[in-house]
């Protein structure tokens, strides 16, 4: 009965320890699972033989190549979000606060939004004058050296 008894309490002891040393283990094996196979992706570019060093520059320079059709699309897809606009007032040469009722927040707003949505900072200084979606598009347009 004693060895049962001493078997029993081993196997509790055990048990306390699997439930507590597992987690982290498996916590530390997704880490540095994530880690690896963000290696493989990053290695798999830089040292593959096959991939030039042209083509990686092609690569780096795809999402530079737009044009102002598909920067106007992504600028009212922004603005169609944003639920402060009334998507049928919503022109091209509408004014955010003379047209379309915004205030400067909401211009802020706006122009954070579009700040994701490009990849890139808008400076205050240039986005208080951007008070239409065109103003937007052709400003982006400036910035990416994308031309008619």
């Amino acid at each position: 009965m004693a060895a049962v008894l001493r078997n029993a309490r081993i196997a509790g002891l055990l048990a306390a320890s699997i439930r507590t040393t597992l987690p982290r283990a498996s916590a530390v094996a997704v880490l540095q699972h994530k880690e690896t196979i963000k290696q493989i992706h990053t290695r798999k570019w830089l040292t593959n033989p096959l991939v030039s060093k042209y083509q990686m520059q092609s690569i780096r320079h795809v999402s530079a190549q737009r044009s102002i059709e598909d920067i106007n699309n992504r600028v009212m897809k922004v603005l169609k979000a944003y639920d402060k606009i009334n998507a049928q007032k919503l022109a091209m040469d509408s004014h955010f606060m003379n047209d379309l009722g915004l205030d400067s927040l909401d211009q802020v707003e706006i122009i954070m939004a579009m700040e994701d949505e490009f990849g890139f900072e808008i400076p205050d200084a240039d986005s208080e004058r951007l008070m239409r979606p065109r103003d937007i598009v052709q400003y982006i347009a400036d910035k990416e050296d994308v031309f008619d």
